[in-house]
This record gives C-alpha cells, structure tokens and sequence, in this order.
C-alpha cells in the first residue's frame, strides 16, 4: 500500500490553503476511521483547517444531524450507498455542492443531478462463481440468474441488506417493477439457503460449496486476496469474477459518498475537503487501503482489483437508488426475499 507520507504529493492546486486561524470543518462519517482519518490528517496538513471527526453508523448519523437541526456542528455527511444518500437529501438535511472542480471530476451519474451528494469510491457488484464447479461461459446477466441451472445454487445477502435493496432498485429504474419482480421471484426460487452473513460470507460459502454462485461486491473479495490468513486467500483463489450485462447496461455499481449539511458553517472549508477527496491522489489512496474503485477515472486502482480486469458499468444516475428504494424493499418483500 502507498505510504500515507505520499499523499504529501497530492495535486494541492484543488485545495485552496488557508492561514493558520482558518475554520475547522466537522465531519459526520459513517466510514471507519481507519479508512478516512489519514486523508483528513493530510488535507489539514496542507490546508491549516482542522477537521473534527465524528464516526457511527450511517442512519444513526443522519438522525442525529436531522434532530440537531439548525444548531448542528456537521458540515460534512459521509456515508455508504446511493441510496442512504438519497435519504439524507429526502430528510431535508443537505444543501447543494457548487464546485465546477468536482462537477469536472465526478461523473455525473455518480453525483446527484441537483448536486446534493456526490460519489467518493465506487463499488461494484458482479456475479462470484466457484472455479470448480462452473463454467464462467455459461454465465451473461443478472437476469440469467433465474435460469433453472441455477435452482438451488445461489447464495445472497437478506432483503434488508441496502447493497442488494440498490442492485433491485437500479433493476427498477431500467427495466420496470413488473420485471424486476418477476427476476426477484426467480432469484429466491434459486436460493441455495436462506439469505444470511454478510458479503464475505457469501464468498466463503461458494468456496466451502455450500453454493455456486453468490452477489457481493469486488472490495470484499480484494480483501481477502490481500489478507494476511492464509484461509482468506486460499478462499479467494477458489472463486472467480463475473462482470454481468457486458452486452447491454452493465454491471450494478454503487457509491459510498458525501455531501455538505444545510446548515453548515464552514461551507467554504466543506467545498475544499470535498475537492480534496477527489483528486487523483487522494483517490488512489481509497482504492489501494479498501480495494474500492475510485470515482475519478483518472485515479489508479489497487493492484489486487487490477487483476480482475475491466468492465462496463451501468451508466443509470445513482439517485435512482433512493428514489426507488422503498419500490425495491416492498418488492423484495412480495417474493419472499427475506
């Protein structure tokens, strides 16, 4: 991994430095700590606007900046997925970014089209299938998932889980909710247990053979290519990659992202960060330490993604996510997706 003493190198004509009494900058994130704490360090390094930290989970975060209202400190919202963002937008809490630097640099399908929010690390969320047990071959699109090859081979996260609530909203957005139901229907008639464990235990479980093929997204398996169990990395070298739907809208990706608080006092100091966090270095440094691929075409990913090759990705606006969120869940609910 990059030294975090290389970040020293970042392209700082995105960062306007300030004198040393400029303004903190208060930073609600639902990223761990470990993730974000060393960019943050390095913009106050090169700026001189320290940046306050507060960290916890994504919807108790934004409860906390709805119930604090005007008197709220935070003037940065960072969390996972589209549509937790979207949530936030919906809630009344956010305020548009005016950034000609960001609009530059962040594909407009990864921010929202008013502004609200805009993508930070991109996240893909291919097909995993078993090395031993199938042929990548007889593999094309999510659609196909539903095919009666696959009864009783798939193994997936629950119905509450929003990366796959996002993956059936998107569905909605391009194909309709008749569709997309209908899919759902076949996808749980295909279930090779009942949805449960995270993303990582859905790879693990294609490799123990308790199915062939699982939905998880790319990061999980980079950090199992890259970790130090050798159980992890054996687990890894079992499954492959599957990038669906090259032929027609893509592959399913996400965002874990940011926005600036209605009520922010430090609005200018916000607009800085948030330039800050996309530029290229800054957006490398992402890909390399969680194995997300970065927003900003021009920034390199992790050397362990690299190897998974390139893809298409779906273009739809990722404000789709949110706002067919509640479609999704209530869709997922009428299959029997629990």
């Amino acid at each position: 991994m990059r030294s975090i003493l290389g970040l020293a190198s970042l392209a700082m004509a995105l960062v306007v430095g300030l004198p040393a009494d400029a303004a903190d900058v208060n930073v609600y994130s639902a990223r761990k700590d470990a993730l974000i704490t060393p960019l943050l360090d390095q913009f106050s390094k090169e700026t001189g606007i320290k940046v306050n930290l507060i960290t916890g989970k994504a919807d108790a975060l934004l409860s906390r900046i709805a119930a604090e209202g005007a008197a709220t400190p935070a003037d940065v919202f960072i969390t996972v997925d589209a549509g937790r963002l979207h949530r936030a937008r919906i809630a009344g809490v956010l305020d548009p970014i005016k950034s000609d630097i960001i609009n530059k640099r962040v594909p407009a399908n990864l921010r929202d089209p008013e502004g609200f929010w805009i993508g930070l690390t991109l996240r893909a969320r291919p097909i995993f299938y078993a090395k031993d047990r199938v042929n990548p071959s007889t593999l094309t699109t999510y659609e196909a998932l539903t095919d009666a090859q696959w009864h009783g081979k798939i193994c997936i996260r629950s119905s509450g889980n929003i990366y796959n609530q996002s993956l059936v909203a998107s569905m909605i957005a391009t194909t309709g909710i008749e569709a997309t139901e209908n899919w759902a229907r076949g996808m749980v008639n295909n279930f090779a247990r009942k949805p449960t464990g995270g993303d990582t235990d859905q790879i693990y479980a294609v490799a123990a053979g308790q199915c062939d093929l699982a939905i998880a997204n790319t990061y999980y398996y980079g950090r199992l290519l890259d970790s130090e169990k050798k159980s992890d990395r054996e687990t890894a070298e079992k499954v492959g990659v599957f990038w669906p739907n090259q032929s027609d809208r893509g592959t399913h990706v996400n965002v874990s992202g940011a926005a600036i608080t209605k009520y922010s006092k430090n609005r200018d100091e916000a607009i800085q960060l948030l330039e800050f966090m996309v530029s290229d270095a800054a957006q490398t440094y992402y890909a390399e330490i969680n194995h997300e691929y970065p927003v900003v075409p021009s920034a390199s990913v992790s050397t362990s993604i690299k190897t998974l090759g390139e893809f298409t990705s779906d273009t739809v606006n990722l404000s789709m996510l949110g706002v067919y969120n509640t479609d999704a869940v209530k869709l997922m609910d009428r299959v029997g997706w629990q």
